[in-house]
């Protein structure tokens, strides 16, 4: 199916799972108000004059997809999770880290706008 918006896309999954993907949606609408909310590769995205991360959600897992640049800076925080390039899995039979995706996500506006700090 094809979703033209994020409310959309999240109003189609699961009962038990909306109230996840709501709480996602808000810690990294709070980490990058600027962004703009659309759907990108058929997915919730967060824009910020690129596409900033993306997420969706699977039958085990919850993917955040932040870009490769994310996963060396945050190795250390994210050893318990698998990951590939660019792509991070929050199963989802374990409570989800809202605060490594806020956290992901403020290191994300922050490189947008020159801050590298992490």
């Amino acid at each position: 199916m094809t979703y033209t918006t994020i409310d959309e896309y999240i109003e189609s999954q699961s009962e038990e799972i909306r109230p996840i993907l709501k709480k996602i949606r808000n810690t990294i609408s709070s980490a990058a108000p600027e962004a703009i909310e659309k759907m990108a590769y058929g997915m919730p995205t967060f824009w910020q004059s690129k596409n900033l991360i993306h997420f969706a959600v699977f039958k085990k897992h919850i993917g955040i997809y932040p870009g490769g640049e994310v996963i060396p800076v945050f190795a250390e925080k994210l050893k318990n999770y698998k990951t590939s390039k660019g792509a991070i899995q929050f199963p989802l039979d374990k409570p989800i880290d809202y605060t490594l995706i806020a956290d992901i996500t403020f290191w994300l506006v922050g490189r947008e706008e020159g801050v590298t700090d992490t």
